[in-house]
């Protein structure tokens, strides 16, 4: 499954940072706004010892983690929507990806320009909004301008559900409310995806620390972000950018002494990668042998026939069935013989809802 993640917020707030960390890519980050230009796209593995186990067990001649993109958008300044900043442009691309990570500046620091003239996390959050807003509902308000005399003349109940939904969004966003924030149903939702709009989809909040801070896990303008964002059901990662960027060049033990040193158990980027997953309701699971140990995304709820689609096409139209091995029962017999010895190798069939962990060999058959 192709997945992306558009990394937004003020210039100079710690995006560029946070990206190159993110991808150990060597952008530019300087101290003046619009230092990024062109969306910059990197991909990140996703962390999992699981694929770790499943590694130094088969010993496989190719291990492939699940992995999504990171997509840095030059910082947003306030008039994006209308063109400010060329802000049109850097707005179609965060149309493009599934979930938007905010990062908001939690720390002050005299040598590190704000384009609003001081540091605020909740002002910067709100201006941002405010012009992912502004964008949505001109795309609303264009789609409603077209459909024309048919808003007050159509009979057509799916003419009728499309304006309807548009006059909902127009109904939220003009009262300044993320179409994130709003309940639609299934039939209102399926109308929504042919928009890609902005607000509608998830957020993360990354507030970015110094480094005094890091250890402590939060200040006085964490607390502020955690409350915005508790009133929108959010979800707040405490990290700093400039640390990240150190842990990105350490060798995996140098790595781990200096969290030690730190105080933390995991980096703010695994933190944020396991946030998102998690935000998009996405699993894992592996395909495993002696040629290639794989881990695969899927969305929570797929049925086993879906997921074998991601694999190939093919698998899909011919599945018969899956035989599967969970995770922990592997781990814990150490081997796919003492799993089968003890009964714990299951054959499920189309119906089966494929779960975190699940370990799989799909059996198919394609006739030409």
């Amino acid at each position: 499954m192709s997945l992306k993640a558009g990394i937004v917020g003020l210039p100079n707030v710690g995006k560029s940072t946070l990206f190159n960390a993110i991808t150990k890519k060597n952008i530019l980050a300087a101290n003046y706004p619009f230092a990024t230009i062109d969306p910059n796209v990197g991909v990140v593995t996703v962390p999992d010892k699981r694929l770790d186990y499943l590694n130094n067990l088969y010993q496989p001649k190719s291990l492939v983690p699940t992995a999504y993109e990171f997509i840095d958008i030059a910082g947003l300044v306030k008039g994006a929507s209308n063109g400010e900043g060329l802000g049109n442009k850097f707005l179609s691309h965060i149309r493009e990806v599934d979930a938007i990570v905010e990062v908001v500046r939690c720390f002050d620091d005299k040598d590190i320009t704000h384009v609003e003239g001081g540091v605020d996390p909740i002002r910067d959050i709100e201006i941002i909004n405010v012009e992912l807003i502004l964008a949505d509902l001109e795309v609303v308000q264009n789609r409603l301008n077209k459909l024309g005399k048919k808003v007050t003349m159509t009979k057509d109940k799916q003419e009728l559900l499309e304006i309807n939904t548009m006059k909902k969004c127009i109904d939220a966003l003009e009262k300044n409310i993320p179409l994130r924030l709003v309940e639609f149903d299934d039939q209102e939702k399926v109308i929504l995806k042919n928009f890609s709009l902005i607000t509608y989809k998830p957020i993360i909040y990354a507030a970015n620390v110094s480094e005094e801070t890091i250890a402590v896990g939060r200040n006085e303008y964490t607390d502020k972000v955690s409350e915005y964002a508790k009133n929108e059901n959010a979800r707040v990662i405490v990290m700093c950018a400039k640390i990240e960027a150190e842990l990105a060049d350490m060798a995996d033990e140098d790595r781990t002494l200096f969290m030690e040193d730190l105080g933390i158990k995991n980096s703010g980027l695994d933190k944020l990668i396991f946030a998102t997953y998690d935000l998009l309701g996405l699993a894992t699971f592996f395909t495993s042998g002696i040629d290639e140990c794989r881990a695969w995304t899927f969305k929570k709820g797929m049925k086993a026939p879906e997921c074998a689609g991601i694999i190939h096409t093919d698998f899909e139209k011919g599945f018969i069935k899956a035989e599967v091995i969970g995770y922990d029962d592997l781990f814990e017999y150490g081997s796919e013989l003492r799993v089968k010895e003890a009964g714990k190798v299951r054959l499920e069939g189309k119906d089966y809802l494929m779960q975190d962990g699940d370990i799989v060999y799909f059996r198919f058959n394609v006739t030409k």
